[in-house]
């Protein structure tokens, strides 16, 4: 699960491991299947919310 790394000078950073990103990038796959151009992909991305569960 997704870490978020305290930064208290500025940004906070999240820690992903690899089964996080394969979720992520299959998530991604599954979104933007049939469709053939960047507009597209950025359009229908626009639509869904995405979340990263945090590891407490």
């Amino acid at each position: 699960m997704a870490e978020i790394i305290e930064n208290y000078s500025g940004r906070r950073n999240i820690r992903l491991n690899t089964n996080d990103i394969i979720s992520i990038v299959r998530e991604y796959q599954n979104i933007t299947a049939d469709c053939y151009n960047y507009n597209d992909i950025r359009n229908r991305l626009n639509k869904v919310e995405l979340y990263l569960p945090e590891d407490l």
